[in-house]
């Protein structure tokens, strides 16, 4: 097998701990309440007062129906009382409609400035005749053919066909550091708006005017398109069923109210204004009002990551994936192998092998070959020595050969494939020793990859490359496992080498040697499990696991096809990224029940508020509920509809920014979304009704 690799120096910046990335620098972030945002949320929460609109939010519906009645019986039976309650009700829809303007808002903002990066640039593109000829881009078509120099803005969605170059994609995915694309590989994609930093490329357009990537990512981040989410669709079933049951309570109280008063002669019916009071504060209105707002900001702090989800059923689904699907390359380990050892062969001294093969290293610019020139400095003192080119012959590394090295001073110094290097030394007289070839399989073993060195006819040694697993790997593993989600490592070295990557990562499976249609087969068999997949690609040939799986994280730097086929992209193209959207989508469902957990047991102290208001005149005995000591029925009644439409206001932040996410299982969580979601909503509206029924007495507004 190849043991060096024929790609272009670099040098790649150190990863960062993935268990760091939560939370990181947010790429497009703004402030919570940015004044343009917030602006642009009034205006837009007036505007979805449209009952036609508002008809999509049950809950708020009725509310806004109750508000309209409120106001109605306002004109013909005046009251100071009636018109604090219909004013309470308006803003309650008000607030409502401004917490999910508000997550809609910063969608919006976010397109802007995507929007921004679009020009209609010049394009020189290939005629029919083979001549260039100037066009704007917006003329251009699938399956034009152009031609990017340095210094010019890529024109439209392509595949680089010919080239190699540098592009700045700092517009798309806010990082400044350049990106290599190439022709014949996955990392040929291109995306209109970028521009090229060196070389040329010639390009071939795969999208038409209005269809471009960035015009997916504009519609996308504008929420036009957001379907609910099952989980979401039941909830809604959950509060709609509450809202008929407490709508048929109330209406139903009315004509029993009037009886009751009738038999006993004394006291009075509550008024429609208290009894839509009551509705409105029995009925969830908290979840109701944040449920969409949930929802949309799920997509935002997704999009903050750099990655582009195609629907809002993508991120929830990210949050309930059972098994997650990593590959071994550049997620769970640094990408670059490097050498960690020296083992001698019998009768080779360490300095003769580490000597050798440093020489060997010296032309090889990869990654692996600088490694094997550093470890021979670090651990035998061999500085890294210049050898002038007319006083050498330097051997690069071949697919044919697999070998390389150095022709110097009449020594024939080869490192490469054990197979090749044995096939090198015995073909000039040499042999290799009884033990090499264990010593070569116990590195395998290990999850190493063994590169032979040799001079002429003498094999010296193996050089022990070996995969390093990124820092922190470990532990992330584990937390994904305390929170039920199954790791699978994909790979395509051999099984001993996965197995040893496998446990040294700490995942609970690997898939080793993995083709197309093995990872397209693993998937569905997950899936026929009943198990929710998410997993990561780049390549064409990743595609079909890609739309296979539930949650399929294509890279922005890979083909048009893993992009088409995952149902999200990131713009950054860090695979790691997959365990944050993982994140994210159980923020979204945590969020979601801590805040229905909420609003439910906030429901049940507004009954000791306002139930007793509503009877006590006709039943005094009701008066040993009001164990909040509220002045009067009409302060009672009137502090209840207040803090129902304040605590809506209250919990946008954290409809917004979402409740911090734990690592725990399942009971942990349903635990600790009792403790303080639903005993902090139980308990919230008892002083917070209090305190707005002494403030209504004191400036005798009730």
């Amino acid at each position: 097998m190849a043991t060096v690799t024929t790609a272009p120096a670099s040098n790649p910046e150190p990863r960062q701990d993935p268990s760091q990335l939560l939370p990181s620098k947010l790429a497009h972030s703004r402030p919570l309440f940015d004044p343009q945002i917030v602006r642009r949320a009034v205006i837009e929460s007036l505007r979805k007062l449209n009952p036609v609109t508002l008809a999509k939010n049950p809950v708020m519906f009725v509310v806004e129906i109750g508000a309209a009645l409120t106001t109605v019986f306002l004109f013909s039976d005046f009251s100071g009382f009636t018109l604090q309650i219909a004013i309470w009700l308006w803003f309650t829809v008000v607030f409502a409609n401004f917490a999910e303007a508000m997550a809609e808002a910063r969608g919006k903002a976010q397109a802007d400035t995507l929007r921004k990066t679009k020009t209609d640039s010049l394009a020189h593109r290939i005629g029919r005749n083979g001549a260039l000829e100037d066009v704007p881009s917006s003329a251009l078509r699938s399956g034009d053919i152009v031609i990017c120099e340095a210094g010019e803005i890529i024109p439209g969605d392509g595949e680089v066909v010919e080239g190699i170059a540098t592009v700045d994609e700092s517009v798309i995915t806010g990082e400044s550091a350049p990106v290599i694309r190439e022709s014949g590989g996955d990392r040929s994609a291109v995306t209109g708006g970028t521009k090229v930093l060196s070389d040329h490329i010639r390009i071939q357009i795969t999208s038409n005017p209005g269809e471009t990537f960035l015009d997916r990512m504009i519609a996308l981040v504008e929420g036009a398109e957001r379907q609910k989410t099952p989980n979401e669709i039941a909830l809604n079933i959950l509060i709609v069923g509450l809202t008929l049951i407490f709508l048929l309570a109330v209406v139903t109280l009315h004509p029993f109210a009037s009886f009751s008063v009738k038999q006993a002669g004394a006291g009075q019916a509550p008024s429609v204004a208290v009894l839509v009071s009551l509705l409105v504060c029995l009925i969830p209105t908290t979840i109701g009002g944040l449920l969409s707002a949930i929802g949309i900001a799920g997509m935002d702090r997704v999009m903050q990551h750099n990655v582009l989800a195609m629907s809002g059923k993508a991120v929830e689904a990210a949050g309930d994936v059972n098994s997650l699907l990593l590959d071994k390359t550049g997620t769970i380990t640094l990408g670059n192998r490097q050498a960690v050892e020296f083992i001698t062969a019998d009768g080779v001294s360490e300095q003769d092998l580490a000597d050798a093969a440093q020489l060997s290293s010296l032309a090889d610019e990869t990654p692996e070959g600088r490694s094997v020139v550093v470890l021979a400095k670090e651990k035998y003192g061999l500085r890294g020595r210049h050898i002038p080119e007319h006083e050498a012959t330097f051997i690069p590394f071949s697919a044919y050969t697999r070998m390389s090295g150095v022709d110097f001073q009449g020594r024939q110094l080869r490192k490469g494939a054990t197979e090749a290097i044995v096939r090198f030394v015995v073909e000039r007289g040499g042999r290799a020793p009884s033990n090499f070839q264990e010593l070569s399989d116990r590195i395998s073993r290990n999850g190493g990859t063994p590169l032979a060195v040799a001079d002429g006819g003498r094999l010296l040694g193996l050089i022990h490359l070996k995969d390093i697993v990124k820092g922190g790997m470990r532990d992330r593993i584990a937390q994904l496992r305390r929170m039920g989600i199954r790791t699978v490592m994909i790979t395509g070295d051999n099984p001993l080498t996965a197995a040893a990557i496998a446990s040294e990562a700490g995942v609970d499976d690997f898939l080793a040697q993995a083709t197309p249609k093995d990872k397209l087969e693993y998937i569905k068999r997950e899936q026929a499990a009943g198990r929710l997949v998410a997993m990561t690609g780049d390549g064409t040939n990743d595609a079909p696991a890609l739309a296979q799986a539930d949650v399929g994280l294509a890279m922005n730097t890979g083909t048009m096809a893993a992009k088409e086929a995952g149902n999200m992209v990131d713009l950054d193209s860090n695979p790691t990224k997959l365990i944050e959207v993982v994140a994210i989508g159980k923020q979204l469902l945590i969020t979601r029940g801590a805040l229905t957990t909420f609003s439910i047991a906030n429901d049940v102290a507004k009954y000791f508020a306002i139930i007793p208001a509503m009877f006590m005149a006709t039943y005094p005995e009701l008066g040993l509920l009001n164990i909040m000591g509220l002045h009067t029925p009409q302060s009672a009644v009137l502090a209840a509809v207040i803090f129902n439409a304040l605590i809506i206001i209250a919990l946008v932040p954290l409809a917004l920014r979402g409740v911090k996410y734990r690592p725990l299982d399942a009971a942990g969580l349903l635990r600790r979304n009792l403790l303080i979601y639903g005993v902090g909503g139980l308990l919230a509206p008892f002083p917070g009704i209090w305190v707005i029924d002494q403030l209504l007495t004191l400036l005798h507004l009730a």
